[in-house]
């Protein structure tokens, strides 16, 4: 039997949390900056104890009017401190609870620009550093920050079940309509290739190796609990089990 660890970016009061954390191994909880506040955090980081799920903190760029997907222009000094203010505030919720912080995976703009951009990925690892050192990061493969991890920290490799690829292997921009998968049929196929085969198919179906340790279900994708309640099946008649 083969192992699939699937997580997901939840706390952002998109409304399916509860019915998410079944399928998951490992959350990404907002830390109420882009999304959530410190009730929708604590109830987050409840329901994933309850369910055994690794919690990690979902930071964002400090943008609530724009979810947290576009860029700001803002100081290395002024991202590294809302950074270690929005993880240490998960981290501490999470203790207090009596749980323990896993992982920290940025969500959005941020998450992108630290895939090539070296400032904004070193903004992040030493915010983490500052937090716990004992922390993965979570990030794709032969990003920017993955590289200037190593030694560092802990990296765990991400790719995403809903969201379509570039040639380069970056995502599908979110202002392209096609950015997003939504039929659980189409979304299975996608990951199906990326566990069986190793390979992603892009857009364009060409097809390119990948090297992953997780695979993302977005938790505001309308369609988040149908897509893992599919996989979930599909998966477990082939015989592979969920960590």
């Amino acid at each position: 039997m083969k192992n699939i660890l699937l997580n997901s970016d939840v706390g952002e009061e998109a409304g399916f949390d509860e019915q998410i954390m079944p399928y998951v191994s490992w959350c990404n909880i907002a830390c109420g900056i882009h999304a959530g506040n410190d009730q929708e955090i604590k109830k987050t980081i409840d329901l994933a104890l309850d369910h055994k799920v690794k919690i990690g903190a979902h930071p964002s760029y400090p943008d609530r009017e724009n979810f947290g997907r576009v860029v700001m222009d803002i100081s290395y000094d002024e991202l590294v401190s809302t950074l270690i203010d929005q993880i240490q505030k998960v981290k501490l919720f999470t203790e207090a609870a009596g749980g323990q912080l896993h992982h920290v995976k940025p969500h959005g703009a941020l998450y992108n620009e630290a895939m090539k951009n070296e400032s904004v990925a070193n903004a992040i690892m030493e915010s983490v550093l500052n937090v716990d050192k004992s922390l993965y990061i979570i990030t794709p493969k032969d990003s920017i920050i993955s590289y200037i991890s190593k030694g560092n920290i802990r990296v765990k490799y991400e790719v995403f079940a809903d969201r379509n690829y570039n040639e380069d292997l970056t995502l599908v921009s979110r202002a392209e309509k096609n950015a997003v998968i939504k039929n659980p049929e189409k979304v299975f196929d996608h990951v199906w290739n990326m566990v069986f085969d190793g390979k992603i198919k892009t857009i364009k179906g060409e097809e390119f190796p990948i090297l992953f340790d997780t695979i993302c279900v977005h938790g505001d994708n309308p369609k988040s609990v149908e897509i893992l309640e599919y996989i979930y099946k599909e998966f477990s008649k082939r015989n592979y089990v969920f960590k």
